[in-house]
């Protein structure tokens, strides 16, 4: 998933319980339950919420120019990644390939190489994939129904590029959205996961969504998660929900919602900075790789058959998911042993160092060549440092 104002609330007893079945009790009885904005209200909730949006709707480019091609796009990069560093990456694609039979022409390797640096690469080639599908068909598909019959396309994804490129009223849920939700609704129990909250949410958001203006209300529920009703630091005072919201009411938005804690860890790579003559040592992922297919990234040092020898080079850590990895990058010198196994591996390549920028390298492994490749004029004469 795949985050003005009025500051007084009505009372509680203008507002009707909200059932979630899936959740337990809250557990201290100061806490009350779930609540949900009467039917009659939630006009008005529609219409603060539209006015709050059209003064502070944040410019991106594909609100300025509305299609479901680009509304595809746009979605797709911003699954797990955040809009600031999607902006540039989605105007390059559209100028490359505006449509999507453009998109149909490319080749996995070129769409992989201008999708680097956003990560979770399956995005890239599942667009391609829905780009030739689409490009086969006498018209785009205007449902969310149509449009989930496509590999990388959940509900979420779904219903976004429905509701904002065919104006159909079905609610967006993304975790902004739960947050809203869950505070809106003061929803205290714990919930397992973002996965499961987005759906125990689908059906209160569907009964919120404007059915005359869809795709606006659902851009405004996702950027009022974003950037007023945020993580840990809601801003309550500038809310224009403030008057329907719960736990503005109880004062504890700031900790809801609540998930349940989940174990966090660490693992440790070690990995090969090899150059030679100018040119840099790669794997090749495979096509089938279940992560990173088609991708290059410094290899393994043990998949070159070789032991770590003194301190790294670099050392960076990084997270993905509850996984921290420390990975260390080793600058090794090879010996013709070493050359003559590597050669016989199909997955090594040899990148010259001036072409990283078309190796569909992933982002951080781009970042780490860079920084080291930059020392001392390492690129040009090969030298360990």
């Amino acid at each position: 998933f795949f985050g003005s104002s009025s500051e007084s609330c009505f009372a509680f007893r203008a507002m009707s319980p909200k059932v979630y079945p899936s959740w337990p009790p809250n557990p201290a009885p100061s806490m009350p339950p779930a609540q949900s904005t009467r039917p009659d209200r939630i006009p008005a909730l529609r219409k603060a919420l539209l006015a709050w949006f059209g003064r502070h709707r944040r410019p991106m480019p594909w609100r300025e120019e509305v299609s479901a091609y680009r509304t595809v796009v746009s979605e797709l990069m911003c699954q797990q990644t955040q809009i600031a560093t999607v902006i540039p990456y989605f105007e390059r694609w559209t100028a490359k390939w505006p449509d999507f039979k453009d998109l149909a022409k490319a080749d996995e390797a070129e769409v992989l190489a201008m999708w680097a640096g956003l990560g979770y690469y399956s995005r890239a080639r599942n667009l391609l994939a829905l780009a030739r599908q689409v490009a086969a068909l006498p018209r785009p598909p205007r449902s969310a129904a149509e449009w989930r019959e496509f590999k990388g396309v959940g509900p979420y994804t779904a219903a976004a590029i429905a509701s904002i490129a065919f104006a159909e009223p079905v609610a967006v849920v993304d975790g902004n959205v739960v947050r809203v939700l869950a505070r809106l609704d003061g929803v205290r129990a714990k919930l397992r996961d973002a996965s499961s909250a987005a759906k125990l949410f689908t059906e209160r958001a569907d009964e919120l969504v404007d059915p005359k203006n869809p795709g606006d209300f659902n851009q405004a529920m996702m950027e009022l998660g974003a950037t007023v009703c945020r993580k840990g630091v809601p801003d309550c005072a500038k809310c224009p929900l403030a008057s329907w919201c719960d736990a503005k009411a109880q004062g504890d938005a700031a900790t809801l919602p609540r998930f349940v804690s989940k174990e966090r860890k660490e693992a440790a790579v070690d990995r090969a900075l090899v150059v030679r003559a100018g040119r840099i040592l790669l794997r090749r992922n495979p096509s089938a790789a279940k992560r990173l297919a088609g991708m290059a990234e410094i290899p393994d040092l043990s998949s070159l058959g070789l032991v770590s020898d003194g301190e790294p080079a670099l050392v960076r850590r990084r997270t993905i998911g509850v996984v921290t990895y420390e990975e260390k990058l080793h600058a090794c010198t090879p010996k013709a042993a070493d050359l003559r196994r590597w050669a016989k591996d199909t997955e090594l390549e040899w990148v010259d160092a001036t072409e990283l920028g078309g190796a569909a390298l992933s982002g951080p492994h781009r970042r780490w060549l860079g920084e080291w490749l930059s020392r001392d004029d390492r690129t040009a004469r090969g030298r360990q440092p």
